[in-house]
């Protein structure tokens, strides 16, 4: 038997523009993500055996809105290996994959990628397949685009679909609060057809045309924020093009957005910025200190007081995926 245990982030984006259209359907991204320190814990275990042939890859999750079956991104993960590489993976026998999840669940934090991408590097490990990064990055990007990120963590800029992906300087331990309702999810392909129905004509359809604003990303006012590690510019700089879509649709969210950015004395106090990340619901906060932080998630637990809303004090990580245990 053989085991590995890893850590397995949220995400969340610092800046989302949305670019135009791709030929594969899918909209042309320039994007900062970041890893939080937010997590799940993800165990594979491994059991030689006639167990392999007739149920070779089993998901649980400490999660009941979470699927245990072949719909799930980390079960997909195995089962892309199992079938790149089937001579050593086979040798592991059946594979266990258990998730306790601690990240919310639909909550725009690419938490079911960043499992998939736990999954990616633990079985890589435990079948000593010696894969680079590279081609850890190209497996990802096959299950989802969020996955390589999630497979290289930290901060970095993403274009494409948010496949391509380039690490950039960590720009310090900022605090965040995350907040999320529970019962409460964004549709990700309703988030961002809406916005191609309502802003398309806005889309840039020479490539010439992408690559300048692609470039305009990568040496633009958030990545030398970001680089000087001045918090006040990155908060300041925040920015996500669906919350054009999201925050009109649905107004509970645009209201909770609005009351972490009231800060700790509902004047803006000790925050440095608010957003909503990715497509949503979960929007976060930026601040200096967790001192801070945990004020503001007080104060807006107080201020909303709402059994539905969940509140998370966490901070800006300078990596992805952790291996605690192999």
């Amino acid at each position: 038997m053989k085991r590995c245990v890893l850590t397995a982030p949220a995400k969340i984006n610092l800046y989302l523009e949305i670019l135009g259209d791709r030929p594969d359907g899918f909209h042309e991204l320039a994007m900062v993500m970041q890893s939080v320190t937010l997590a799940d814990r993800i165990e594979i275990s491994t059991q030689p055996g006639i167990a392999q042939f007739t149920q070779p890859i089993q998901i649980q999750c400490s999660h009941s809105r979470v699927p245990n079956d072949e719909t799930n991104l980390a079960y997909r993960a195995a089962a892309l290996l199992r079938d790149r590489f089937p001579d050593r993976i086979e040798k592991l026998g059946a594979i266990e994959i258990a998730i306790d999840k601690r990240l919310p669940v639909a909550a725009g934090l690419a938490g079911g990628s960043s499992n998939a991408a736990a999954v990616l590097i633990g079985l890589d490990l435990l079948a000593e397949l010696g894969l680079t990064q590279g081609e850890l990055s190209d497996l990802a990007a096959e299950l989802g685009s969020d996955i390589p990120f999630c497979a290289i963590g930290g901060t970095a800029l993403a274009t494409g679909r948010g496949e391509r992906v380039t690490p950039i300087e960590f720009p310090g331990p900022l605090w965040v609060v995350l907040a999320k309702y529970r019962s409460f999810g964004v549709s990700t392909p309703w988030a961002y057809k809406t916005f191609r129905s309502q802003f398309s004509d806005r889309y840039e359809s020479d490539p010439v045309g992408l690559q300048q604003r692609r470039n305009r990303v990568h040496s633009g006012e958030m990545v030398g924020a970001i680089a000087n590690g001045d918090g006040t510019a990155i908060g300041a700089l925040l920015h996500n093009d669906l919350e054009k879509v999201v925050l009109p649709e649905h107004p509970a969210v645009a209201a909770l957005r609005s009351t972490l950015a009231a800060g700790t004395d509902g004047n803006g106090a000790d925050v440095l910025g608010a957003m909503m990340s990715g497509s949503g619901p979960t929007v976060f906060a930026l601040l200096a200190t967790e001192v801070a932080a945990s004020a503001l998630r007080d104060r807006v637990a107080r201020t909303l007081d709402d059994p539905d809303l969940e509140l998370w004090v966490t901070q800006l990580a300078p990596d992805g995926i952790i291996v605690l245990d192999s």
